[in-house]
């Protein structure tokens, strides 16, 4: 189905095949040690076009990938994806740009997303990929890469923003979007493409990523892009050492203030630094180090009385000062099968307000009675997809920090305990036998999320009403200073972050027998 022809690109010399001459192909240069894919028509005219360009003579080899059932649809759909997937295998360090890389529709594209798994099947063979698509999908460089395909809504947004700042007329973006609607990938992409225009060279750009878990992350991913560097990657409090022209902040929701934080001495200090006082926060801090900022927020991921919550936040970057704020909408689920739909149910279900059971072919979503088999499951979708991992509230205390040899949770004589670490702890070897917090999952993707709602939060079948319960609720910093109502508000979004990590599905235990009762009404009850 497939064929691939070497060529020497260095001497120009190639074999002579017809259809090097004419006919829609893809092609790899390389070095051993960066490569850059590409698709043309006419691809030995476009290796001497290539030769005259200084960025390209670091190449010697060629790959053409030929194929009798190419058009140049296909052609177009595969340069993009070989770009996303050969990025994230990491055999080649690829220097693409990544503007013009967007999901495109076309006749007959369900058959030839089946026939790109013979295609890379090839590619293993011909030793120019190392890992398989499933491991690669699986990875977190793939899943944040800044070659990802683009949905309109966040195309658009792109496209907007650069236009914005272009024009000068823009000092601050805020893109608002639900879990899963792509934040993290609009972020990563934007700061690829600023990294790569000729207009931005030289500017000092960084990309803010509040929680150190995903920082640590977004870090290695960096390392591997071409063009990008971990020192881009910046915490809050490296922002107030210097100035920037551009600051990108992933999770702003996640942003702090002088509230219920363990470290109030550096928060302390660097308000000082900034000539601020403690009543600034680190928004603040964003605000007063850049020409310009761009801020991905979702105010319903807002889990505790640090936090920067929808009021405080539409007052800084409304009225923060006289410059002009542009506001965009990701509105198209990206992260779970369950689409739109099943973000609205698990919306309504926190909300209390649920009136049809959820139902779909395209996500499995089930409520557990049994936590022996509620964790027999979990192990079994973990071995055959991976990424499986059982998360919660903190509706336990974390006694095994001090001392290992206990278990942090027990229900229905199983017991586990809480993550071992907060940073990394999804892609430990660990992570499959414990519990992972909020604080060790949230801006993580998972194939299957088993979630287990806590005594921390219940329902009220009275008022029909959902309540929480402050006295079994661990998170000391989640909930001192908090009043009733606003610790209904942190716990109920933790939930809401928890029950929207799944992509394939999410399975639930609820502790509370109410709050039990009243979802079997509205989900599927395994048996």
């Amino acid at each position: 189905m497939f064929k691939i022809i070497e060529g020497d690109f260095k001497h120009n010399n190639y074999s002579n095949e017809p259809y090097l001459d004419n006919w829609p192909m893809l092609y790899i240069l390389e070095n051993g040690k960066q490569a850059y894919i590409g698709e043309s028509s006419h691809v030995k005219t476009r290796m001497t076009q290539h030769a005259t360009t200084e960025e390209k003579r670091i190449f010697d080899k060629v790959h053409f990938i030929y194929s009798k059932l190419f058009n140049q649809s296909v052609t177009f759909d595969y340069e993009s994806k070989l770009i996303q997937y050969i990025v994230a295998d990491e055999l080649f360090q690829v220097t693409n740009k990544n503007n013009g890389i967007a999901d495109k529709q076309y006749y007959q594209k369900k058959e030839y997303d089946q026939k790109f798994v013979e295609l890379w099947k090839k590619l293993q063979k011909e030793k120019l990929v190392k890992h398989s698509l499933e491991e690669i999908e699986n990875s977190d460089l793939f899943k944040y890469s800044p070659y990802k395909e683009l949905n309109d809504d966040q195309r658009t947004a792109v496209e907007s923003i650069v236009s914005s700042l272009k024009d000068g007329k823009v000092n601050r973006v805020v893109v608002n979007g639900m879990p899963g609607s792509g934040k993290t990938i609009v972020a990563v992409y934007l700061m690829k493409y600023l990294a790569d225009s000729e207009e931005y060279s030289g500017k000092n750009i960084g990309f803010v990523v509040p929680q150190s878990s995903l920082r640590d992350t977004m870090k290695k991913i960096f390392k591997s892009i071409y063009g990008l560097a971990p020192s881009q990657i910046l915490s809050p409090s490296d922002v107030t050492k210097k100035k920037y022209d551009v600051l990108i902040v992933d999770e702003a929701h996640r942003l702090h203030q002088y509230k219920n934080i363990s470290y109030m001495g550096t928060f302390k200090q660097n308000c000082e630094r900034l000539g601020l006082t403690t009543e600034a926060d680190e928004l603040d801090w964003i605000i007063k180090q850049s020409d310009v900022s761009v801020l991905f927020y979702d105010g319903m991921q807002v889990v505790g009385p640090s936090g920067i919550n929808i009021e405080r936040f539409k007052h800084k970057t409304e009225h923060f000062d006289e410059r002009m704020t542009q506001y965009f909408n990701l509105l198209t689920q990206m992260r779970v099968k369950g689409g739109n739909d099943y973000i609205s149910s698990i919306e309504s279900i926190l909300a209390g307000r649920c009136e049809k059971k959820y139902l779909s072919p395209d996500y499995d979503f089930k409520l557990y009675t049994d936590f022996s088999k509620f964790e027999n499951d979990m192990y079994a979708k973990e071995s055959k997809y991976g990424l499986t991992r059982m998360i919660a509230g903190y509706a336990w205390p974390w006694i095994s920090k001090e001392d290992k040899t206990l278990k942090d949770i027990s229900i229905q004589g199983c017991e586990r305990m809480w993550n071992h670490k907060t940073i990394g702890w999804v892609h430990t070897e660990q992570a499959i036998d414990e519990v992972g917090c909020i604080h060790s999952i949230q801006g993580y993707d998972l194939n299957y999320a088993y979630v287990i709602l806590g005594n921390d939060i219940g329902y009220d079948p009275d008022k029909k009403e959902i309540v929480v319960h402050p006295e079994n609720y661990y998170d000391s910093n989640g909930k001192r200073t908090a009043t009733y109502d606003e610790l209904l508000e942190y716990i109920k979004n933790v939930y809401y972050v928890l029950m929207t990590r799944g992509i394939c599905g999410t399975y639930l235990y609820v502790c509370d027998e109410n709050l039990r009762d009243y979802l079997s009404k509205y989900i599927e009850v395994a048996t």
